[in-house]
C-alpha cells in the first residue's frame, strides 16, 4: 500500500540518521519513514546513490525531507529535480523538523498546517 506522505532523514552520519528515525517512529508508527547516512564506504559524509535509494524505497508519493548539513541538502535538491515524487524541503533543524512533521502526519494534520508550523522554526 502506498502512503500519501512520508519522511526521509538524510545525515552525514548513519548513526544520527538511524537515531532520529527511531525517535520519530515513537510518535508516528503509521508514517512511511526512511533514513540514510554516511558514505558508500561507511564514513562520515553523504552518498547520492544512498540518498536516492532512501527516497525511492519510501512508500510515500509526497515526502518531507530533513537533512543535517550542506551536501545532504544538495543531494536532496538534485533528487527533487529528477524524482517523480514530490519532495518537500524546509531549512529547519533535522530532529525538530522531522519529529514535529511525523507527529502531525500521524494525526492526519493538513499539509497546509504542517507547512505553516515548519515555517515557524526556519533557521534564518
Amino acid at each position: 500500500m502506498t502512503k500519501k506522505y512520508g519522511i526521509v532523514i538524510v545525515s552525514h552520519s548513519a548513526d544520527v540518521a538511524y537515531g532520529i528515525h527511531q525517535l520519530i517512529q515513537e510518535v508516528a508508527r503509521d508514517v512511511a519513514i526512511t533514513h540514510v547516512g554516511g558514505t558508500d564506504d561507511g564514513k562520515i559524509g553523504t552518498s547520492f546513490e544512498k540518498v536516492s535509494t532512501a527516497f525511492e524505497t519510501n512508500e510515500a508519493d509526497h515526502i518531507y525531507a530533513f537533512y543535517d548539513l550542506g551536501s545532504a541538502k544538495m543531494n536532496i535538491e538534485t533528487i527533487q529535480e529528477i524524482s517523480d515524487k514530490e519532495i518537500i524541503l524546509f531549512d529547519v533543524p533535522i530532529l525538530e523538523g522531522a519529529y514535529i512533521t511525523a507527529a502531525q502526519l500521524q494525526m492526519d494534520e493538513s499539509t497546509q498546517k504542517i507547512n505553516e508550523n515548519l515555517k515557524t522554526i526556519i533557521i534564518k
